[in-house]
């Protein structure tokens, strides 16, 4: 039994107590978070005990914890767990800065301890079997995504690029198992303090492309992809959860067994904490992730092409 704590009980966080209360190998310990009421409530509705502060919570006996507050939080909660030698799921991004990824990234590796970001898409039923089939395509040449819909009032401190480009960012990287060259982006605010709307152009060491459309403006959400390779073309419905793939003029609607991504995620933690296995999405994938999300923001402000690697 994998004994583990929540720390954040936002929005996303409650999917996390939610999910780790019905594990038969979890026993979720407990969960902080600094808004009174509503740690009292969740606390209440799941029987399970409640802390203010994250560090009395850390005071138990934790195997693992995940990590849902905000960004900028979040270097500082995931130190304090490794320091007490617990592994860590933090959410995506890793963290709000490039230095504090570092930090995290490495006391992780000094003390021998699972740090995994929480990058959600990779554990979509759909984005598990196109990882699965890719190779029908023949050799991938370009992807493009499009992310939108409205503004959700819990995400205050960073833009649209960071909060939902860093999904396809991710993901693209993924699919295409290499870093990212270049990045060039237009964005800019028509509501909000951050950029709210954005178009990013990616470009990988291999010379082939990723295309991102998001925004906090568009009145429905739209979770989609497109992949395109030398033998054939894949489409991606993230909420659908839908897969086709067409080679040549036969199209094949893939059969998914639907399942919460969020679910698979935090199973697969759980997994990698139990039998001492490597994070599909570490530490240093969340922090290429991260890195290219923030000079994607560069590249807007300062009109310019960023190039990430020589």
């Amino acid at each position: 039994m994998i004994r583990v704590g929540v720390i954040g009980t936002g929005e996303m966080g409650q999917h996390h107590v939610r999910i780790f209360s019905d594990m038969s190998d979890a026993e979720l310990v407990g969960i902080s978070d600094v808004n009174e009421e509503r740690l009292s409530t969740i606390s209440r509705g799941y029987g399970v005990e409640a802390f203010l502060d994250h560090k009395e919570l850390l005071k138990h006996d934790l195997d693992a914890v995940s990590i849902a507050v905000p960004t900028t939080l979040h270097t500082k909660i995931a130190m304090d767990a490794m320091n007490k030698g617990i592994d860590v799921l933090v959410e995506k991004p890793i963290a709000d800065t490039l230095e504090n990824a570092d930090l995290m990234i490495r006391r992780a590796e000094k003390e021998d301890l699972k740090l995994m970001v929480g990058h959600i898409e990779r554990f979509n039923p759909a984005i598990i079997k196109l990882k699965e089939l890719q190779k029908r395509l023949g050799k991938i040449v370009a992807i493009s995504a499009r992310r939108v819909g409205p503004y959700n009032p819990r995400i205050r401190d960073v833009g649209v690029i960071i909060d939902l480009g860093v999904h396809d960012i991710d993901v693209m990287s993924y699919l295409y198992s290499e870093e990212i060259k270049s990045v060039h982006a237009y964005a800019g605010s028509v509501m909000h303090k951050f950029e709210d709307y954005a178009s990013i152009l990616l470009g990988f060491k291999n010379g082939n492309s990723g295309s991102i459309e998001t925004n906090w403006l568009t009145p429905h959400k739209v979770r989609k992809l497109t992949v395109t390779g030398t033998e054939g073309i894949a489409y991606v419905d993230y909420i659908e959860q839908a897969l086709r793939i067409f080679n040549s003029e036969n199209e094949k609607n893939i059969a998914i067994e639907k399942r919460e991504p969020l679910k698979n995620e935090l199973e697969h933690f759980l997994m990698c904490v139990k039998k001492n296995k490597e994070p599909l999405v570490g530490g240093e994938e969340g922090r290429h992730a991260l890195m290219v999300a923030l000079n994607a923001v560069r590249s807007y402000r300062t009109g310019r092409v960023i190039e990430l690697f020589k």
